[in-house]
């Protein structure tokens, strides 16, 4: 949630540094609910104040359903001003480039892109039989993945293999539910804005997560930390689901943009001061992942169009896949300074006494499917094998992952 003083002190420059992200008519709008806000809350509290010192029985009672009315326009006014601010997104850092993709700047290379191209993973995953999109949509619809063999150990290979490497940088791990409740998703900012990209269970009024982020961000609602006590620092693996179909064509297919995927995902709460430098630590430690897995790959800093709703800057880690010929991001790290903490009401105690919001700041580290599906493409060999990193060989138990005929899930 923005903070409503920012917006009442300088709507003018509120609204420019919100430009693509909100409209004017909408800053424009909550201005005048504010004041309105305000006024109406200053009068009501005058005739609380009237009626406790009123001994006249009808004076009091014009006094009182004067109250009444008020009352009910402070809450009508309070409800709208509330419901226009939970859809406002974050505003971005000053030093965010405004407008969209082509406006992204490109922070750091490492690597160099090769000239060579190869077949796509959906290609390579079906030859080595071990992604089997068509037996899943069998048992549900497209884009729900299924992974077997030498697949599935693959993947699980992959989020070991990040679990430990996040552990040694210092990221506690916890387990979450897998579906939480209304304010939990309203808390990190996916409602009520992006409601239809969500599963929700109707009959108990939950919803799937579709990120680690929704229930990490909630651990600590209501909570007053003392200073001391952050940052806290954690991660966590889970199964994500997302309504979001994906466009049909190349970023259609495969594992880049399914309904389930999992993550291992990573998220801090910091103080104020610290949370800049928290950023640049979760962008070292997705980049030192890539590296062992022997990616090449860049570091980019979105624009204010391209970033998610909470966030107030954001890094993308993209991978170069070598079969779809292009990047794929596989990291996004975000800085949310205050705006989810707001939405939780989630601060810090300082040592002064003052109260403050904390920090939050998540990212992934990393999203498995993609890693999955760009290692395939880069390390497809002609013999029709797949090597596997020395990094992930103890955990895959082999390697490289060999060309077989399969028959059925037994093989």
């Amino acid at each position: 949630m923005v903070d409503i003083k920012k917006i009442r002190q300088n709507p003018e420059d509120f609204a420019r540094r919100l430009k693509g992200r909100a409209s004017r008519s909408v800053i424009d709008r909550i201005v005048v609910l504010d004041k309105s806000r305000r006024e109406n809350l200053r009068i009501v509290e005058d005739l609380r104040a009237r009626q406790k010192k009123i001994s006249d029985s009808q004076s009091a009672r014009k006094i009182k359903e004067e109250r009444r009315r008020k009352e009910e326009e402070l809450k009508r006014v309070s409800k709208e001003l509330n419901g226009i601010l939970s859809e406002i997104p974050n505003v971005p850092d000053d030093d965010v480039p405004e407008g969209f993709e082509d406006k992204n700047e490109i922070i750091e290379v490492s690597g160099r892109v090769p000239e060579e191209k190869g077949p796509p993973h959906w290609e390579i995953g079906k030859m080595l039989g071990i992604v089997d999109f068509e037996t899943a949509s069998k048992m549900t619809t497209s884009f729900w993945p299924l992974l077997k063999g030498d697949g599935a150990r693959l993947e699980m290979a992959l989020i070991n293999f990040f679990i430990e490497e996040n552990a040694k940088s210092g990221f506690d791990q916890i387990c979450v539910p897998y579906a939480v409740n209304e304010k939990a998703v309203f808390g990190t900012g996916q409602l009520p804005k992006f409601a239809d990209d969500l599963y929700r269970l109707e009959n108990d009024n939950l919803y799937l997560i579709p990120t680690g982020e929704v229930p990490a961000g909630n651990l600590f609602r209501d909570k007053i930390f003392a200073e001391d006590e952050l940052p806290l620092d954690f991660q966590i693996f889970s199964p994500c689901f997302r309504r979001e179909a994906g466009s049909w064509g190349k970023l259609g297919k495969g594992l880049v943009r399914n309904h389930q995927f999992h993550k291992v995902e990573i998220f801090s709460f910091a103080k104020p001061e610290e949370s800049d430098e928290k950023l640049k630590n979760f962008v070292s430690v997705v980049c030192g992942i890539l590296e062992k897995l022997g990616f090449i790959y860049r570091v980019v800093l979105l624009s204010s169009g391209e970033m998610g709703f909470s966030a107030a800057r954001t890094y993308d880690i993209e991978v170069w896949a070598k079969g779809m010929n292009r990047w794929l991001e596989v990291s996004s790290c975000s800085n949310c300074r205050d705006f989810q903490a707001r939405r939780t009401n989630t601060r810090i105690k300082r040592k002064s006494g003052e109260i403050v919001f904390a920090h939050t700041l998540n990212g992934s580290s990393v999203a498995v499917g993609r890693v999955f599906a760009a290692l395939l493409e880069n390390n497809f060999g002609e013999n029709g094998e797949v090597p596997v990193p020395d990094c992930l060989k103890k955990f895959m138990g082999k390697d490289r992952i060999e060309p077989f005929v399969a028959t059925s899930l037994a093989n």
